[in-house]
């Protein structure tokens, strides 16, 4: 998710950060099928996935990003990193157990680079989940922070944010990726992810999953 905040958090454990001593990944983008899928729990916690934590906490502040889910990185695991101004911070396999109220405001997404949407979501959230050591952690928020949460739960269950929208707001975005010609992009990012894994990848200008 984009956009910065002030808004602070509590519950969450920090994550360590050297900037320096890891790589960056590569952003999936809108078309690339590993964002459709329900990412699977994280059962190991180990030096992999604490290093994962840490190269996935410096992409998202490469791409300026607010919070950045496991799938947008190619990576199927249910966890997120995000700092809404507090620090980087890593919340693995949450759950939104409880939900209320309504709001809207205005979303971006890194995997759908330089579009945004107004989106109505429950304003305050209560979530569970673990910290990169495998401890349980519980908060809610009613701000910018459940926002935030809601977003990135939806990449680990396979949804984007131009799912929210009315069919028309879609369309009208589909039209502005056509437009920019990152279907182009997409289809480059898709050959390479087929040949790396043997897949056959299958495309059409009709399946929008793709585009």
């Amino acid at each position: 998710m984009t956009e910065w905040s002030d808004d602070r958090v509590v519950g969450a454990k920090r994550v360590g950060w050297y900037p320096g001593l890891v790589d960056t990944y590569t952003l999936r983008l809108f078309g690339d099928p590993g964002l459709r899928q329900r990412s699977r729990t994280v059962v190991e916690f180990d030096g992999a996935l604490a290093r994962l934590v840490e190269t996935m906490t410096r992409t998202m502040y490469q791409e300026a990003g607010v919070g950045l889910a496991a799938p947008q990185v190619g990576v199927q695991k249910r966890l997120y990193t995000y700092d809404v101004g507090e620090g980087p911070a890593v919340l693995i396999n949450p759950e939104i157990v409880e939900s209320s109220g309504s709001s809207t405001y205005e979303e971006g997404c890194l995997s759908l680079p330089g579009l945004r949407f107004d989106i109505v979501r429950p304003e305050r959230v209560t979530v569970r989940g673990v910290d990169v050591d495998g401890r349980e952690v519980i908060f809610e928020d009613d701000d910018f922070l459940a926002r935030v949460i809601q977003h990135e739960v939806d990449h680990l269950d396979g949804v984007l944010v131009i799912d929210h929208v009315e069919p028309e707001v879609r369309k009208a975005a589909l039209r502005e990726l056509r437009n920019r010609h990152l279907d182009g992009q997409f289809e480059q990012q898709l050959d390479r992810v087929g040949a790396a894994s043997g897949a056959r990848v299958e495309r059409s200008e009709h399946d929008e999953h793709r585009l």
